[in-house]
Formats: C-alpha cells, sequence, structure tokens
C-alpha cells in the first residue's frame, strides 16, 4: 500500500443530527483513510450511518467532531464558495436517485460541473462526450432523462461524477436501481477510474459488489465494528473471487 497522502482522511469524526433529548448520533469516532487506487466499499444494515459517511467525504454535510480532509483541504473550514468549487474540481458523486436535470441531455447533464467551473462550452461538451463514451453513452449523448432507461440515467449520472480531474469518487448505492449486468457494468467503470488513480467509496448493500473493492468497511449503530485489510481479504470473507 502506498505511504503517499491520502486522498479522503476521515478523522475521529462523529455527527450528531438535533440536540437534546431529540439526538440522534448518526457517527461515532469513525476513521478512514482512502488512498489514490483504492476503491473502498462501506457495508452495514439500515440507519449504520453508511449515507451520513459519504455525504461528509463529498462536503454535503460538516461533521460535528473530527475533520474530513480531501488531499489535505479540510471541507469543514472552507467558507461556502470554496467548497462549491473543491467539489466540482475533485469530487464525484453518484447519487443513487441520479439527480439528473430533466430539461438537459445527457451531455448537457454531464458537461455541466465543467461549465460552471468556467471552462468554455465546446471543451466542456467535448469533455462530456468522452466521459459518456467511457461509460458505453455515446449512442444516446442527445437524448433527454426521460428518454434513457434506468441503467441509462444512472450511467449517465456517473459520467457526470467523473468528468475532469476527480481525485475523489463516491458512489452510494449507485447499482440499486439496475440490472445484474448493467450494475456489474457500472462497478467495472469506478473500478477502473480507480485503478487509473483516482479513489472511491462505494456504499452498497450487496457482497457481490463490495467484492470489487480493495477493502470493506463495516459499520453499526455510527462506528467501524470491521474492516478488510485488502482485497484478496475482502474476496475471502464474501466468498468471491475477484472479478
Amino acid at each position: 500500500m502506498s505511504t503517499a497522502e491520502p486522498v479522503l482522511s476521515i478523522e475521529h469524526v462523529s455527527r450528531v443530527h438535533g440536540s437534546g433529548a431529540t439526538a440522534v448520533l448518526a457517527l461515532d469516532g469513525v476513521t478512514l483513510q482512502v488512498r489514490v487506487g483504492e476503491l473502498v466499499a462501506v457495508m452495514g444494515p439500515s440507519g449504520s450511518g453508511k449515507s451520513t459517511l459519504l455525504a461528509l467525504a463529498g462536503g454535503l454535510d460538516k461533521a460535528t467532531t473530527g475533520a474530513v480532509r480531501v488531499e489535505g483541504v479540510e471541507l469543514g473550514a472552507l467558507p461556502p464558495r470554496p467548497l462549491a468549487a473543491l467539489r466540482r474540481r475533485r469530487i464525484g458523486y453518484v447519487f443513487q436517485d441520479f439527480n439528473l436535470i430533466t430539461g438537459l441531455t445527457a451531455t448537457e447533464n454531464v458537461a455541466l460541473p465543467r461549465e460552471l467551473d468556467g471552462i468554455p462550452t465546446r471543451q466542456a461538451r467535448a469533455d462530456a462526450l468522452a466521459a459518456l463514451a467511457e461509460v458505453g453513452l455515446s449512442d444516446v449523448a442527445d437524448r433527454f432523462p426521460d428518454e434513457l432507461s434506468g441503467g441509462q440515467q444512472q450511467r449517465t449520472a456517473i459520467a457526470r461524477a467523473l468528468i475532469g480531474e476527480r481525485r475523489l469518487v463516491l458512489a452510494d448505492e449507485p447499482t440499486g436501481a439496475l440490472d445484474s449486468i448493467t450494475g456489474e457494468s457500472v462497478l467495472e467503470v469506478l473500478r477502473g477510474r480507480c485503478d487509473a488513480g483516482a479513489a472511491g467509496v462505494l456504499v452498497t448493500h450487496e457482497p457481490r459488489h463490495a467484492a470489487w473493492a480493495d477493502r470493506i468497511v463495516f459499520l453499526r449503530d455510527g462506528k467501524v465494528v470491521d474492516e478488510t485489510g485488502d482485497r484478496p481479504a475482502a474476496e475471502a470473507l464474501l466468498g468471491r473471487a475477484a472479478p
């Protein structure tokens, strides 16, 4: 394993929702590091804190205590505008419900983060077409979301998460709405991007999907209760050979 600075560093992080008698401890002292080339799967029962962990890693929420850093930058210390810029440039987030803009084509949806970051439209669209080709959607680039199947919408969302120089890719149950064959192709894309030098975190409840990861972290009641040390250990634990 590389000793280089981790792309994602979560250090003794807790997240409390609400206050007083109604307070809910969603995460409790979690520490996790993800380095270049790694895909880490996060598993656990409903309510264990998986989505909260991903939201903190992506700068969509702030820790109550502890620190979340992406390439050494502490997300909780950034004002809103610099945080938004960092998320556009360095973090790709694949949402479970796609979050595509219905009035934009697949190409326009994928290009949007680049255009918001000041990239000229022609270049942003070229980058979007390359990202769509990476997920096998060149032939539907001009279609709107309601003209795409569920699998095509999810792959469009993944292309949007991969466009540009995204150093950290976060995926929240990205195969939940997909058939098994399409789901495997989505995971192959995520695995390939990590192999090419990104860092990735995959939230999943499917052992066969977690087997694509280098490590698996298990959450329960907001705490890390177990973790595999490497990919062969993960595969042995899940009873599956490497894909």
